[in-house]
Parts: structure tokens; sequence; C-alpha cells
């Protein structure tokens, strides 16, 4: 079990590490000043539950690597965060959708997660969910304030949801590292938090007016480490100054 718990950290600690630098990419370049600044601080609150998780999951690996070794010293293939995570940026109604699709998971299961039989998972859940709560509230809302608004606003947030949701699909995996960790009451029934997934995305979609792609085309792989072109753009910018300069210190 304590590789199935290492290999499940990764995925939740990748997927924060990732999305939050994402996001930090519109530090300075927000629509306005007030949205600038809220997009910058849900980008540090994940990367502080990047830190938090890929912490424990070194703890748990017992190899010596910290948070900041398994952040920055990694190749591509290692990675195992979700391929929506990845995705760049876009326009603004790309960011919002790929932030909505990620916090109607992410609620849920760290709901769930805070009655881990596993307390260090537990109690990063429950800390972090106050924060989650927050980032679906502010993502929804934008979804709704966006799809049910102007013709344009509608078009560009429709055509986002048409582009990205095939890789939504990436966030359960449901293979043999969560099954052995629902077995051992680390992970909850993931089918059910894949249910309340699927219902968040639904009453917020139809309040903004907003309908599912007419395929239903499937993209998977990051949780196995096949990963997008995207990554390693990402990757490369992420990791310069600490390869660059090998274990430095502020």
């Amino acid at each position: 079990m304590k590789e199935h718990l290492f290999e499940y950290l990764l995925r939740l600690g990748d997927d924060s590490l990732i999305l939050g630098h994402r996001l930090s990419e519109w530090c300075g370049h927000g629509p306005i000043l007030e949205e600038d600044i809220a997009m910058t601080n849900i980008s540090l609150d994940l990367i502080g539950q990047a830190t938090s998780l890929l912490k424990y999951a070194g703890e748990v690996e017992g190899k010596g690597r910290d948070e900041d070794k398994l952040a920055f010293l990694r190749i591509e293939k290692e990675y195992r965060n979700n391929l929506l995570v990845e995705q760049p940026n876009g326009d603004f109604g790309v960011t919002m959708m790929r932030q909505f699709l990620f916090d109607a998971y992410r609620f849920p299961l760290f709901e769930a997660l805070q009655h881990s039989k596993d307390e260090q998972l537990a109690g990063i859940a429950e800390k972090s969910l106050k924060e989650t709560k927050y980032h679906y509230r502010h993502s929804a809302e934008w979804i709704i304030r966006l799809g049910d608004g102007t013709d344009e606003s509608h078009r560009r947030v429709q055509t986002a949801m048409n582009s990205i949701y095939r890789f939504a699909a990436d966030i359960f995996m449901a293979d043999e590292v969560e099954k052995g960790l629902e077995v051992a009451g680390v992970l909850p029934n993931m089918s059910k938090v894949k249910e309340e997934w699927m219902k968040n995305i639904k009453f917020v979609l139809s309040e903004a007016t907003i309908q599912f792609p007419d395929n239903d085309w499937e993209q998977r792989g990051g949780r196995l480490g096949n990963h997008s072109e995207h990554l390693g753009f990402l990757l490369a910018e992420m990791q310069y100054m600490q390869r660059t300069y090998p274990n430095m210190e502020w």
C-alpha cells in the first residue's frame, strides 16, 4: 500500500502544482485588477496544497526527496497530474472553464478525504477544503456570469467547454492504485466523488446555459505520465532556476 499511497499523493500534489503554475501566468495580465489578485491568490493556495502533499509523498517514499526535489527535479514522464490542468490558459473563458471543471472535482474529494483513515492525508484535506470551497464558488460564479452574459461571453465559454472538456476524464483513473486505497479506507468511494463532480458540473452549466460537447471523446494519460506537449514547456520554465543553480537557497 505504501507504493499506492505515494503514487496517489503525487497525483494530488502534481494537480495542484501544475494548475497553480498555470494560474500564476495570469499575474499582471488579469482582465481586471480584482480578478488578477484573485487568480494569484488561488495560485498560491494551490501551490501551498502541493507543498503539503508532495512533502508527505517524500516522507512516504523514504528516499530523501523532499517537496522541492519532487517539484523541480523530475522529468516530464514522472509527473502524475491530469491532462486538464496542464492545458494552456487561452483566454479568460478557457482559464475559468478549466478551473471550474477542476474545482468541481476537488471540492467533493476533499470533503470526503477529511474522513480518510490516513490521518495526515485527512488533515491536509481538512486544511485545504476551506480554500477549495472558495475556489469552486469563484469559478462557478464566473462560468454562470459569462455563460449567461453577452453573446460574445457565451460563445467564448461554450467554445472553451467544447475544446477542453475531453481532458477532464483524465481526473479519474479507477486503477489498482485508487481501488487499493479505497479498500484500505484511505480513499472514499471514488465513484461517488465522480457522481458529485458530474452533479456540480450539470447544475452550473444549466444555470450558465452552456451545453456539453456533442461528442463524448475522452483523452487520458496524465496519471500514467503520458502528457500533452504543453507540460514540457511549462516544466522548462518552472524548473529553470533549480536546474541552473542546483540546491540554491534564497
